[in-house]
């Protein structure tokens, strides 16, 4: 990371760069009690009373005192070179959407409140793709409003770190104290060399989930919501379920997976593995079967959504050749 212009350390930002992409360096103390440097690269969302505030790629935000700064510039929005398929935040965040849809929507301008019961935080949270038309109090109470009216919390699903994420807009639910929660990775890759190996006849694809399916889900929400999972596992424009059955005739699913295809995209969701199956490469076969599926609809791009510290589905994608598209995350409204 470079900063300097003739051997010397320069600030080259000010409060006029909120809202673009930033690098700085700033003066921290060591563990030893030392002076050391600290990077940070994100996005500017706030520059007051002598404090700046940067949102990572990963959707945190870092305060730093102007004082301890030492050098700083104006960096390109997005890397320069991005591997996996080209998509805009926006595109993806739409594809997405489609393939886990919502039970009951409703717009604000350019956001779009979904509700299902509950069933996953996608599925129930403001997607905000847009100006939401009115003033942002009043859209606020808005969306706090019609999620009462459900009886579900108000959430609002943040992108940050693709070059046209919501980071302005996470700065300010901060500011207004929605909290920050349940921290995500949006990733893709190409379809193909997911199918590139002998099929799997242990692999069992259906267009609709059975008792076996849902009962090796682990997300233990549904239970609560039966239909309204079920509407948003089965929905979406060309839904795939893989199973691979478990020994013996009334063994739980040794492995599950799902796989929505949207024009060139395929969605991958719901891949689970039984504890006891690990290690055994059920999760690559299942999402091989599905890949191919999704190749004889005519997909070629593949994404997934992966909680940001699960470490082992994302070494797992990591060798499937998945890459980081933008990160994701949750603002809860404070309590009234």
């Amino acid at each position: 990371m470079e900063f300097t212009v003739g051997g010397r350390l320069e600030l080259r930002i000010s409060a006029d760069d909120v809202g673009k992409r930033v690098s700085v360096r700033s003066l921290t103390d060591s563990a030893d009690g030392g002076p050391t440097f600290t990077d940070t690269v994100g996005v500017l969302t706030s520059w007051t009373d002598g404090v700046l505030s940067v949102t990572r790629r990963g959707g945190r935000s870092v305060r730093l005192a102007e004082s301890d700064l030492v050098a700083g510039k104006v960096v390109p929005a997005t890397p320069a070179r991005r591997r996996g398929p080209a998509a805009g935040v926006r595109e993806l965040a739409e594809v997405a959407a489609r393939g886990w849809p919502a039970v009951e929507t409703a717009r604000l301008g350019g956001w779009t409140l979904r509700a299902s019961g509950g069933f996953t935080g996608r599925a129930n949270s403001v997607l905000p793709l847009g100006d939401p038309g009115v003033e942002p109090d009043e859209a606020l109470a808005e969306v706090v409003r019609w999620y009462a009216e459900r009886g579900l919390p108000a959430l609002v699903q943040v992108t940050t770190g693709g070059g046209d994420g919501d980071e302005m807009l996470a700065a300010e639910l901060e500011r207004r104290g929605w909290t920050a929660e349940r921290f995500a990775l949006a990733r893709t890759g190409a379809l193909a060399p997911l199918a590139d190996r002998e099929p799997d006849p242990r692999v069992r694809l259906a267009r609709r989930p059975d008792e076996s399916w849902l009962g090796a889900y682990r997300r233990g929400a549904w239970t609560a919501s039966a239909e309204a999972a079920l509407t948003v596992l089965g929905g979406g424009p060309s839904v795939w379920f893989a199973t691979v059955p478990g020994e013996g005739p009334n063994a739980d699913p040794a492995a599950i997976g799902r796989c929505v295809v949207d024009g060139r995209w395929a969605g991958f969701a719901a891949v689970e593995v039984a504890p006891e199956r690990r290690r055994e490469g059920l999760a690559t076969a299942v999402m091989a079967e599905l890949a191919r599926a999704a190749l004889a609809e005519g997909a070629s791009a593949a994404y997934l959504q992966v909680e940001s510290d699960n470490t082992a589905a994302l070494a797992l994608y990591d060798r499937l050749g998945f890459v980081d598209h933008h990160a994701y995350h949750y603002r809860r409204a404070p309590r009234a």
